[in-house]
């Protein structure tokens, strides 16, 4: 069974079969909007808080990559071995801290949707299995001369530029509630300001893209470009839905020179 898992003819398949989910995903994106967040519905039953809903939304990401990471030939091999560190310190803040820094009004009705939690089940459990098994088995290019081709080399400035921006813009959205007010449980909405926010609304998913986008790279990957494309997919119309929540939120106030997801562009 799990030699048919790695096999090159399953992967594909698999892979084939991601990308066309990322097709429904954005189909479905066209007629309603993820049911997290500032955009909870109690039309789709059980919500959690958004600390745990993000916690098991994410998880799959981590135990997929590093089951089927564990299964590969080349498991031992210094290029794969550097991007396992890099998988489990990026989805280390992204699925374990982050969730766990979120400030979150005591008493806060659940706002994280199970339907949330379920969908992203299937999409970080693809996200796993498509990299683990290309970046452990089935690659031939993942040499130690890797480590000096201009596409690792770019690729990963470009991934470390959107890592680090990407917490820093977090951190500015966590701390515009501040800790007593978290625990008085007053849900407060404030402009960010700073950063990246000078440019855009969203820079937490710009820079999620930016990071997906070198990891690509660096890799040279079909299964890390289904990452790109299913976050795409995912990110895209929620950036625009929280301008347009921002603008509707603070008509007055809010800048209007701010791009909804790409400075000076978009």
């Amino acid at each position: 069974m799990m030699d048919s898992l790695l096999s090159g003819d399953t992967y594909t398949t698999v892979l084939w079969c991601g990308l066309a989910y990322v097709v429904l995903i954005v189909i479905g994106a066209l007629f309603s909007q993820a049911p997290y967040g500032r955009f909870a519905s109690d039309q789709y039953g059980v919500s959690l808080s958004p600390n745990m809903g993000w916690f098991l939304m994410e998880l799959p990401a981590t135990l997929s990559f590093v089951f089927f990471y564990c299964q590969g030939d080349q498991r031992f091999e210094a290029v794969p071995l550097f991007f396992l560190a890099i998988w489990l310190i990026h989805y280390g803040n992204r699925g374990f801290i982050f969730p766990l820094l979120m400030r979150v009004a005591k008493g806060a009705k659940g706002s994280f949707s199970i339907m949330v939690v379920g969908a992203g089940w299937l999409v970080t459990t693809l996200h796993g299995y498509l990299n683990a098994v290309f970046i452990s088995h089935l690659s031939e290019h993942l040499t130690p001369d890797w480590f000096s081709d201009p596409r690792f080399l770019i690729g990963m400035t470009i991934y470390a530029f959107g890592y680090i921006m990407n917490i820093h813009s977090d951190t500015i959205i966590r701390n515009l509630r501040s800790k007593d007010e978290v625990a008085r449980g007053d849900k407060v909405y404030r402009i960010p300001q700073g950063g990246l926010f000078k440019y855009v609304s969203n820079p937490s998913y710009f820079t999620e893209l930016i990071s997906f986008t070198g990891f690509a790279i660096a890799t040279w990957s079909l299964g890390a470009l289904f990452v790109l494309a299913v976050s795409a997919a995912n990110l895209i119309p929620r950036a625009f839905q929280v301008h347009r929540w921002y603008l509707e939120k603070f008509p007055d106030d809010y800048p209007r020179d701010r791009k909804v997801l790409v400075p000076f562009i978009v």
